[in-house]
């Protein structure tokens, strides 16, 4: 497996000066059938598609595939490989401007993530900072895209 390519930055402010800059790339992340199954019952998004292994074999991806909710919900996770901000006093996820699931992941294919800086402002106040990423979830095996979303984000002093 590969390692992370981070951006570090000193504080929430710095990233103002980066704006556009590809940031780097997660480390690698397989999704097990017993997770996609777990994410299925948390979300009662049961649909064949997901967890009937046998049923899913004959239908149209040839297996079962992970949610495309569960491939946006690592996106968090592999953005802290890809992002660090030293001097925060936190960070949190203020929401999504686009997301597409370009194709489907299947268990075990093994993703990773790449993010580009595609804007930065100071909050009101100059408590902290807003930025918003593009990322793209890819899988490691040929580059393939599955999911792009563009994430916002703040960081606060």
């Amino acid at each position: 497996m590969s390692a992370p390519m981070t951006t570090i930055v000193s504080k929430p402010g710095d990233l103002l000066e980066i704006v556009g800059t590809a940031l780097g790339e997660s480390g690698e992340h397989r999704i097990s059938q017993e997770q996609i199954n777990a994410f299925a019952d948390v979300t009662g998004d049961h649909q064949w598609i997901h967890v009937d292994v046998d049923r899913a074999a004959q239908g149209p991806f040839g297996s079962t595939i992970v949610h495309g909710f569960f491939t946006l919900a690592l996106v968090p996770l592999m953005l802290a490989d890809i992002l660090v901000v030293e001097e925060t006093s936190m960070g949190v996820n203020y929401g999504l401007d686009k997301v597409r699931f370009v194709s489907p992941v299947k268990p075990d294919e093994v993703i990773r993530a790449r993010a580009t800086l595609l804007s930065a402002s100071a909050l009101r106040g100059g408590d902290g900072v807003q930025a918003s990423a593009r990322v793209t979830v890819e899988r490691t095996a040929d580059d393939s895209v599955c999911c792009v979303a563009d994430i916002v984000f703040r960081y606060y002093n």
